[in-house]
């Protein structure tokens, strides 16, 4: 990938199940940190999948620019999710997701685009 001087064109998938509106505020605060000409969806609620924990998901996407290659993006992004108490664990409890969905037109987690909260996300940005 040979970045231009606005930097790499990054799509974020952000999602909670817990303190959702706290943690999504949160984890928008420190992607500041990592990209630049933020745009955000709105943020949409959605059914639990997958899982048999029975809290809803607060979900939103977000499109922006960084100067980082996707696997130091990746690195910093998994801190941000560390930071906020995210465990990967069997509990079900997700304060914090974020997930990498397009990095310079390449795709990541294509099942994911299938998923319609995504789908509005993204036209949403």
């Amino acid at each position: 990938n040979v970045m231009n001087k606005e930097g790499h064109v990054v799509i974020l998938s952000l999602a909670s199940n817990v303190d959702a509106t706290e943690n999504l505020e949160a984890a928008r605060k420190r992607i500041g940190f990592l990209l630049s000409d933020c745009r955000y969806s709105k943020e949409h609620w959605t059914k639990p999948v997958n899982t048999d924990h029975k809290e809803k998901y607060l979900n939103q996407a977000v499109k922006g620019r960084t100067h980082l290659d996707s696997e130091q993006l990746n690195v910093f992004l998994k801190k941000i999710e560390e930071s906020l108490g995210r465990k990967h664990d069997k509990s079900g409890i997700v304060t914090i997701d974020i997930d990498l969905l397009e990095f310079d037109k390449v795709r990541f987690h294509e099942a994911d685009w299938e998923r319609d909260y995504v789908k509005k996300c993204i036209k949403e940005i």
